[in-house]
């Protein structure tokens, strides 16, 4: 899958998702439903804009001296007993940890959650090892690979573009499930499944929320308790992490714990907030081989420029969760494993324009996204420096779309086109009138509103009422010019 879940391009997508009448469904009920237990934790909590603030600090200060905890935190591992690797790309990324599987003989894999290893497509990669097998752990990732390895659409909520019907299918054509589409009941089945792969796997790979530089622990938030067997069960634990993804200390991760918990899932505290490292000596359990794999994959391009800003995400998913965009086309339509606000904003950089190059202009610029991120990233002011950087420096056009914009921007400069523009307009788009209905007679008193069109016409009649302009004796300005000259004002 890799950091793209699509070879379709991105007209194709959107098309597709505003066809998909359930996912839209879903996902409006899923934004409805996290809204009220998002605002209702973080009221809980209190003084939300102040942990807001703190946690930008705390973001803010760890990137700008990224350098020193990167080398503190890799210091602590190896200090405890663990083994850290750094990989430029996602090419040395995947070698490491396949060489590891091989040096182990491992068989059998089990993994929780995680972004990063989805980013690299960790899965196929193993998959195509001789006789290795891997479990996805997450009670959703699970379902996903059950169902052909199928896209997720939310970073949080991966699944939630199904239904419990469709769930029930899976699990009785591909694990010969004879229940009914209870959810409990299937979440018991797939709970007695993943039991045997966890007892009988040789390696555990995990993701990191966030890596502890102080100490060299790794912070897992988690809602099933799957992360925690992944690492305390196998002998070997590989964990993957993005550069980015590091606190100083304790007390900044139990800040970033508190922000993450309440803005992803809305809750106090999710099920499961665990820290841990290599097993020590006194410790009953837990890897006796212990690897942390820190991922740069184009996230240091983004240090120091305006971009930076982006690397402070948590990965909780709440722009996502307000994002109208979103709402419309659900995760499919980026085509990235990282979706809505977030993915608009980080996939071009780590994947380029070229292939994500669309994705800032998915967004209404309503600034929903920047108002509740946790970490007050400017998430649209990111996309509209996105777009700046295309248009302007690498004077990338979008086709027909660019060159309407041009004929638009010298029609509006020039004073004689655009006064022929507002002498012929009700008659010129007359062609694409409808008639109003009698509950719009005054909005559309002067002949209906446009229907259909082209381009950029047709991209704003498609979802909203464009009204047809008035005749030029009736316009704004004629009855300003009739007013200064001492007519009755109409």
């Amino acid at each position: 899958m890799g950091l793209s879940t699509s070879t379709k391009d991105f007209d194709t997508r959107v098309k597709e998702s505003l066809d998909d009448a359930f996912m839209q469904k879903a996902v409006a009920k899923a934004q409805d439903d996290q809204w009220v237990k998002r605002e209702t934790s973080r009221e809980n909590l209190g003084n939300w804009e102040e942990w807001r603030d703190l946690g930008e600090q705390i973001r803010q200060h760890t990137l700008e001296n990224l350098d020193f905890y990167l080398e503190q935190f890799s210091d602590n591992v190896t200090k405890n007993g663990g083994k850290v690797f750094f990989a430029s790309t996602e090419q040395e990324a995947t070698d490491y940890v396949k060489d590891v599987i091989r040096q182990k003989n491992a068989k059998k894999i089990v993994k929780s959650k995680s972004m990063v290893t989805t980013e690299i497509d960790l899965d196929r990669l193993l998959l195509e090892m001789d006789g290795v097998s891997v479990m996805e752990t997450d009670l959703a990732e699970f379902i996903l690979q059950m169902d052909d390895w199928d896209e997720p659409s939310h970073i949080v909520f991966p699944d939630i573009h199904k239904n419990r019907e469709q769930i029930r299918l899976v699990f009785k054509e591909k694990l010969g499930y004879d229940g009914d589409n209870e959810p409990e009941h299937m979440a018991r089945f797939a709970r007695e499944v993943l039991r045997e792969f966890f007892l009988d796997a040789d390696v555990g790979i995990t993701g990191c929320n966030f890596a502890i530089a102080s100490s060299g622990m790794v912070n897992l938030v988690t809602n099933e308790g799957n992360a925690d067997l992944c690492e305390s069960i196998p002998d070997t634990q590989i964990v993957l992490m993005g550069m980015e993804r590091i606190v100083p200390n304790m007390a900044d991760a139990e800040v970033m714990d508190n922000l993450l918990s309440r803005s992803a899932v809305g809750q106090s505290l999710t099920s499961y907030i665990t820290f841990s490292g290599p097993k020590l000596t006194e410790e009953s359990d837990g890897p006796d081989d212990f690897h942390v794999v820190i991922l740069d994959n184009k996230r240091s391009e983004a240090l120091g420029t305006e971009f930076q800003s982006v690397l402070q995400c948590i990965r909780c998913g709440s722009c996502l969760n307000v994002c109208p965009v979103y709402r419309t086309i659900g995760g499919h339509g980026y085509g990235s494993i990282y979706p809505g606000p977030i993915g608009a904003v980080l996939s071009p950089v780590l994947g380029g324009y070229e292939q994500f190059g669309e994705l800032p202009y998915a967004s209404s610029l309503c600034g929903a996204c920047t108002d509740t991120c946790p970490v007050k990233i400017p998430l649209h002011g990111l996309l509209v420096e996105h777009r700046r950087v295309m248009t302007d420096e690498l004077k990338m056009g979008h086709g027909f779309v660019d060159k309407q914009m041009r004929f638009i921007a010298k029609a509006t400069s020039s004073p004689f086109l655009f006064k022929q523009a507002l002498k012929f307009g009700h008659v010129g788009l007359g062609v694409l009138g409808a008639k109003p209905s009698s509950t719009t007679e005054n909005l559309y008193q002067y002949g209906g509103f446009i229907s259909g069109g082209f381009g950029l016409i047709k991209g704003w009649t498609s979802v909203r009422d464009l009204p047809r302009p008035p005749k030029e004796r009736d316009n704004f300005r004629s009855w300003y010019k009739n007013r200064e000259q001492g007519g009755a004002a109409k």
